[in-house]
């Protein structure tokens, strides 16, 4: 659970073997390029990998394949990429083209089919076109313009107004007609319709090789990115250059390759004012933290990995927020169904303990709460027995979600302290956890009458805002250490307002507690009221009822769930925004290979 330590690598060699390094560094994917023709751009793979990917969903898309070719020595990926796309190019300017004439027809319509006279015959005066509503037509009428009223219907009438220049003060924006004649328009669209049929036939017959293509895809992105990367490497008539950033564990094996393939090979460490990838490193079960927290930021190389907490703190915030074991009984069975499938990718792999993290700890958080559908089981039962909390106490609820979101704050602070060298960049920090934490205990020894807590509060704030005030610029001038503390200090109303808003979790579980309450009340009522046929209406009130009540849950733990991290969390406990690590290698775990 930490951030991997990058180090600059270089190779040179001679210009024929470049391809060969190439090649092979792609294979062990552990170098991220670093461009050469411009230091500060990055190498990035996937403006390169795209167009395989769009001919292949170009061809799926088509409703009838032919017969697959499965003689691989007739197949070139290149070539058949190439012809889709300029099919595909071809096909939506035609589409384009034939969706204006319609519009452009449609227009002219209420004008009728006919040509335009020359400027030469109109003695340089031009016809403008408007559709006015019958109520406007008087602006018109009162207006020096001269115009004709050429048609009528129940909401407009069509006028034309000769004049040299667009005429202003008009009521209505003008018609664009063009200078096409109706007859010519139509006769164009005809043809556009032809051609369309033609293309879609190329298209059709391009669908033969759709499943060696899909099979060929992870070569065709490879070599992409293969050419793409040779344009960021330093090459002259004789001799090229590569540099990149590459983990410290990956040392050995570069500098071993490098001696058996001669190529010149040396490593240093990052130097202060580098900015090198950030390469997050957790068990395979908290991997999907790295996906949690790169979903809004990557965290700066010199920070700290907040993976580990994004995780678990997800978690519980979703099951909260849930607040119902038969909902979470449900997504259960859904990921057992899906269990299976999502085994098949990398990417399904990587979030499977996530899901079955969310899903039991929404269960035990549901049973706790005692709500099963919004039902409450009885006292007697062994889910009553369990039912320790209740969802519908708002002092306790509240006071949970403060301390949660108390103790996520501080945990942000108390990590970003540890990760920082020098004492003195600790001490802001550890200020703002005594200031919020005397907070707490001085807002508790009012509300519970504990006398005992006021003295201690009081202290731990001022300590803190001491440590704020005079550490948060401590290398500046005292004047403007000074003042920089002052304004650090301001975040104050940030810290409550950050706390507080910890308080979604309660409110948003007693929401979704409460609509699955009335839902059963509602179906319940139709079913006292209306017997016989009023049990098909029950049921369709709690099956339509909780089902939007789960998508709500679910969309709301997702969202408030990653908000209460990447913004609150993520504010006070990383200072530093970085670059994610995306090594140069080969495709894997492709999307269209499943």
């Amino acid at each position: 659970m930490s951030i991997v330590t990058m180090h600059k690598v270089t190779f040179i060699g001679i210009t024929a073997d470049r391809e060969r390094l190439l090649t092979d560094l792609q294979q062990m994917g552990c170098v991220q390029i670093i461009s050469l023709s411009d230091q500060n751009a990055e190498f990035a793979e996937t403006a390169h990998t795209a167009g395989a990917r769009e001919a292949l969903l170009f061809l799926q898309a088509y409703p009838q394949r032919r017969r697959q070719v499965v003689d691989k020595q007739r197949f070139n990926a290149i070539k058949v990429q190439q012809q889709t796309l300029a099919v595909r190019n071809r096909l939506r300017d035609l589409e384009d083209e034939r969706d204006f004439l319609l519009k452009r027809i449609q227009d002219s319509r209420p004008w009728g089919d006919f040509v335009l006279p020359s400027l030469q015959q109109m003695n340089e005066h031009r016809l403008w076109f408007y559709a006015v509503p019958h109520k406007d037509l008087a602006k018109i009428e009162a207006s020096a313009a001269v115009w004709e009223v050429i048609r009528r219907d129940n909401r407009f009438c069509y006028v034309i107004v000769v004049d040299k220049e667009e005429p202003l003060g008009m009521p209505v924006p003008r018609i664009h007609l063009g200078s096409k004649s109706r007859h010519e328009l139509e006769a164009r669209l005809d043809e556009v319709e032809f051609i369309i049929e033609d293309v879609q036939a190329e298209r059709a017959y391009l669908t033969r090789w759709h499943d060696l293509f899909k099979h060929d895809l992870n070569q065709l992105e490879d070599r992409a990115v293969c050419e793409s990367a040779a344009a960021h490497l330093y090459t002259n008539d004789s001799a090229f250059a590569l540099q990149g950033w590459a983990p410290a564990e990956s040392l050995v094996a570069l500098e071993g390759y490098a001696k058996i393939q001669a190529f010149h090979f040396a490593a240093e460490a990052s130097k202060p004012e580098d900015n090198p990838p950030t390469l997050m490193r957790n068990p395979s079960w908290l991997a999907a933290g790295e996906d949690l927290v790169t979903f809004y930021m990557t965290p700066g190389y010199r920070t700290w990995d907040p993976s580990a907490v994004t995780f678990v703190s997800f978690v519980i915030f979703f099951a909260m927020i849930l607040s119902d074991a038969g909902y979470a009984t449900l997504m259960a069975l859904v990921l057992l169904g899906l269990w299976k499938k999502m085994g098949g990718s990398y990417s399904g792999r990587r979030f499977r303990p996530l899901m079955l993290s969310v899903v039991m700890t929404s269960l035990v958080f549901g049973v706790l709460v005692g709500s099963y559908f919004g039902i409450t089981p009885s006292d007697g039962s062994w889910p009553g027995k369990l039912h320790v909390l209740e969802i519908s106490d708002t002092e306790r609820m509240m006071m949970l979600s403060v301390v949660i979101g108390i103790f996520h704050i501080v945990l942000a602070n108390a990590m970003n302290a540890y990760r920082c060298e020098q004492w003195q960049d600790k001490l802001p920090s550890i200020g703002w956890i005594g200031v919020i934490c005397g907070g707490f205990a001085l807002a508790i020894s009012r509300s519970i009458s504990a006398l005992d807590l006021q003295t201690p509060g009081i202290a731990l704030m001022v300590i803190g805002a001491v440590f704020v005030v005079g550490f948060t610029a401590p290398r500046e001038k005292p004047l403007a250490r000074f003042a920089q503390g002052m304004l650090g200090l301001t975040k104050l109303s940030g810290a409550l307002g950050d706390v507080l808003s910890y308080l979604r979790l309660f409110a948003l579980g007693l929401a979704s507690g409460s609509l699955a309450v009335e839902f059963n009340n509602m179906a319940s009522g139709v079913y006292e009221s209306y017997p016989g046929i009023g049990l098909f209406f029950a049921l369709l009130i709690l099956i339509l009822g909780h089902a939007v009540n789960l998508l709500l849950g679910i969309t709301s733990g997702v969202i408030h769930g990653l908000r209460l991290n990447v913004i609150e969390f993520f504010n006070w406990g990383l200072k530093e925004e970085g670059t994610l690590y995306k090594p140069f290698k080969k495709a894997e775990d492709n999307l269209w290979n499943r």
